[in-house]
């Protein structure tokens, strides 16, 4: 074979590249065709691009959030493990989230009455309103939603409403969402869920973060009777991430892949793009590598 010159073998990252770094050593880019939106609210960076991969992508603080083309890698797998194992769930509180994806996936469970979410930016949900319509199909203004503009941690913390499923769409640890990784908070929902109710959160990417998943997954370990992680891949994201299944008596791992597919179908959900039930299983069997971490 002949060699390549220098000049084909380099990759051109042009200043219209939008970069994530995971690690100090390791990142990866997206080339945005056209910037919609550019500014900062009163808690983070917000940014709307048009990308040829993803299509519509929103970003926070340089971090890839969600993109019209890939969200349902990410939304599909943090909501229904939890609501597909959970008999009949009526009453979810969604932490963050602002971008409405995952209400978009609870509202296809005929059983849910009514959705609380707790945004912290109004300038998410405002930028989902105006460019991610394919990401939330209209849930934002869903009659069953509630939106509260408000902290997430306060708002737990105070309340007594319990729910079936709480649902944290959080950012990665770090400035508004800080307090949103902590013990403290993870017995406040906790308390609001009762010994039936499910918690879902994503953790990290295992070979980026590794030591952020070991400690996040011994604080619910600390609340939680059955803390069960489980794998995907988001694209948007690098690659493989984790997630966690939370709950005092409810345990994914009891349902077959039979089981999975009987309960979409009585639910009428078809309209998935990733999981199913013997994707439900896939996600619950981890590589060595992984376990060695979640151990």
């Amino acid at each position: 074979m002949a060699e390549s010159s220098d000049a084909a073998n380099t990759l051109n990252i042009a200043a219209d590249a939008l970069t994530e770094s995971l690690t100090p050593d390791w990142g990866f880019f997206i080339r945005s065709s056209k910037r919609h939106e550019a500014f900062r609210s009163a808690w983070q960076e917000v940014e709307v691009h048009e990308t040829r991969t993803f299509g519509t992508l929103f970003r926070l603080d340089s971090h890839f959030m969600t993109s019209e083309k890939d969200e349902f890698f990410y939304h599909e797998n943090l909501v229904h493990m939890a609501a597909i194992t959970h008999g009949r769930p009526r009453r979810a509180l969604i932490v963050g989230g602002g971008d409405g994806g995952s209400a978009e996936e609870l509202f296809k469970h005929p059983s849910i009455e009514h959705i609380t979410l707790v945004e912290i930016d109004q300038a998410v949900v405002d930028i989902a309103r105006r460019y991610l319509q394919r990401v939330h199909h209209g849930s934002l203004d869903d009659p069953r939603l509630t939106l509260k503009i408000e902290d997430g941690f306060a708002y737990v913390k105070a309340g007594t409403e319990p729910f079936d499923l709480i649902v944290l769409d959080l950012t990665d640890p770090g400035g508004p969402s800080t307090l949103l990784y902590t013990s403290e908070f993870y017995r406040a929902c906790a308390a609001r869920l009762g010994d039936s109710g499910i918690m879902t959160l994503h953790i990290a990417s295992p070979l980026a973060n590794p030591t952020q998943i070991r400690e996040t997954l011994q604080r619910l370990r600390e609340v939680f009777k059955h803390v069960v992680p489980y794998l995907t891949s988001v694209p948007l994201y690098g690659g493989l991430w984790l997630m966690a299944f939370c709950s005092q008596r409810a345990d994914p791992r009891r349902l077959t892949p039979e089981t999975v597919e009987a309960r979409l179908q009585e639910r009428g959900i078809r309209q998935l793009q990733y999981y199913n039930g013997a994707m439900h299983s896939a996600a619950l069997a981890l590589p060595n590598f992984v376990k060695e971490i979640v151990a």
